[in-house]
């Protein structure tokens, strides 16, 4: 260790390169930065840019994963590249903390978060006795807004809402007051309430600790309020490094303009796809009605009501977006509308059959027509089994195509959504986010429906992927005269595709109406503080 070094965080000429089936991947390629005590850096770019890389680097997080590293990290007068395991055990948590993307795969299921937390605290604070660690636990927790603290400390992860569970991983990183946080994606999953809250929380802690701030993002929006420079990076170098405000109102580099450029914003209208039909226009007719739609799981004092009394229309070629937090009852809806769940009370017409409690072999006549795109195509696709056959999977199921057939439409429909047909023989693992999406489409696609229902299908996007994704679907809609009931908690993007928008709270709608009447003048309360939190790119967004 050296002391007396001026900055908290400094790299120098960092490459770090990966050895693959193919050759070796250089991730991050000569990066260098500086970062002040009690300063916020944000580092954006695409998905394969290299940000996160860099970010585990700073807590030496590449070793033992076989990876050639180079040049020098050092944080807080750590040299991290030549640290010993001892060193390194010292400044993970002690020194330096990360927050992680998902924080429930990095909470242990089995344990307290309270017990997760204090066992932090044991390993850097050697002296500390059981009850002192608890306690400290208790008090972190109700540091980042954990209601009833104490009594919640005996929780495990699932039963915290994905807010909470991301507030408990601040909480034990912050459990030994870290120099350092490096926070990578951690608002990605988080509906616009939470994430201003984290946001805000996080604003707090710089101001009353002095703690310095690495927040890894692809939500300019979300840099833009948070951090005092930027850093872009494009495979695995850096682009362009400079305050936050010049990077986002005077971009030099043509890269970071097509970045800003694919920003959705929640004050613009919509200029892609359709118009919404009319009842009387061509398409226009009623294509699926829900009336007083509930949903309850569980019975007796543990039943929970996760949809309650929902009705709604939609027709042959319009998009209706759904909005909420979490806990709303989005997804549950969706998964209704398409019958992957059976309602427990009202009606579900589909060209005005009631098929709301049709049992499965009833179903399998309208299952080609109701489709869905998950949130996560990493789980909704099998893999073991190559990308082809996933997506003839309800070509085969629908009994109509002989094998060359279903081989010829697949290979179609990869070309359909972007993807190089050749690539049917090819595995989930080998393709980007943004690519397992369109996958997932493909499949949604295959039996020709006339309904697909979105479940967050871009939240773990990066802006133009997101923005790729979004205009596919577009074009989707317009060419094949599809319905969608797009669901997201990114209200900038909803706004992007829908021709009405429908608010839920608590399971219940609460606002109905065009989407740009809603959006321009939301007339309930719960609307409004929704939009209220959008973090805001422009200066002059703000000040509308």
């Amino acid at each position: 260790m050296t002391a007396g070094t001026a900055s908290l965080v400094s790299v120098t000429d960092l490459s770090i390169a990966f050895p693959t089936g193919e050759g070796v991947v250089r991730a991050v390629d000569g990066l260098s930065f500086t970062l002040a005590p009690g300063g916020a850096l944000g580092i954006v770019g695409e998905s394969g840019s290299g940000k996160s890389t860099a970010a585990y680097a700073l807590l030496g997080l590449h070793k033992g994963t076989g990876a050639a590293v180079s040049g020098s990290v050092t944080v807080a007068g750590h040299d991290v590249l030549a640290a010993g395991d001892a060193e390194l055990r010292a400044l993970r948590g002690g020194v330096a903390a990360m927050v992680f993307q998902d924080p429930l795969s990095s909470l242990d299921p089995y344990q307290a978060i309270g017990d997760q937390i204090a066992e932090v605290y044991r390993v850097h604070r050697k002296d500390a006795s059981r009850r002192a660690a608890r306690e400290r636990a208790t008090e972190v927790l109700d540091r980042v807004g954990i209601p009833d603290a104490a009594r919640r400390a005996r929780s495990r992860p699932h039963e915290f809402s994905g807010g909470m569970r991301q507030r408990a991983l601040i909480a034990m990183a912050l459990a030994c007051e870290p120099r350092l946080l490096v926070a990578d994606e951690p608002t990605t999953a988080l509906d616009v309430t939470v994430q201003a809250q984290i946001l805000d929380l996080l604003r707090d802690l710089r101001a009353e600790t002095g703690m310095g701030l690495i927040l890894v993002t692809h939500d300019l929006g979300v840099a833009a309020g948070t951090v005092d420079e930027l850093l872009v990076m494009k495979d695995g170098r850096a682009v362009e490094h400079a305050p936050v405000r010049t990077v986002l109102d005077a971009p030099r580099e043509t890269y970071t303009r097509d970045l800003l450029a694919a920003v959705p914003r929640v004050n613009v209208r919509r200029t892609t796809g359709v118009k919404r039909p009319s009842a009387e226009g061509p398409g226009g007719g009623v294509l699926l009605e829900a009336d007083g739609l509930t949903r309850t799981f569980g019975s007796g004092r543990k039943a929970v009501t996760a949809v309650e009394d929902v009705s709604l229309t939609l027709r042959a070629g319009e998009t209706v977006g759904v909005v909420g937090e979490s806990g709303s009852g989005k997804t549950t809806l969706g998964r209704m509308l398409v019958r992957l769940l059976e309602p427990t009370g009202g009606a579900l017409r589909y060209q005005g059959r009631d098929i709301g409690g049709l049992k499965d072999r009833e179903l399998r006549a309208f299952r080609s027509e109701l489709q869905m795109v998950f949130q996560d195509p990493v789980s909704s696709l099998n893999p073991r089994r190559s990308v082809g056959e996933s997506i003839a999977d309800p070509l085969r199921a629908a009994g109509r195509l002989g094998d060359a057939e279903i081989v010829a439409r697949v290979r179609e429909l990869l070309e359909r959504v972007g993807l190089d047909p050749g690539a049917y023989h090819r595995y989930p693992h080998e393709f980007s986010g943004g690519q397992r999406q369109r996958v997932g489409i493909a499949r949604a696609l295959a039996p020709e429906p006339k309904l697909i229902v979105c479940d967050e299908p871009v939240s773990a996007l990066d802006v133009t992927t997101q923005a790729q994704v979004v205009r596919l679907l577009g074009e989707l809609q317009r060419d094949l005269g599809l319905a969608l009931v797009f669901i997201a908690h990114d209200l900038a993007v909803v706004r992007q595709v829908s021709d009405r928008l429908v608010v839920m709270r608590n399971g219940r709608i609460v606002e109905e109406g065009d989407a740009d009447s809603v959006y321009e003048r939301p007339g309930h309360p719960y609307t409004q503080g929704l939009l209220a939190a959008v973090p805001l790119l422009e200066k002059a967004e703000a000040a509308a």
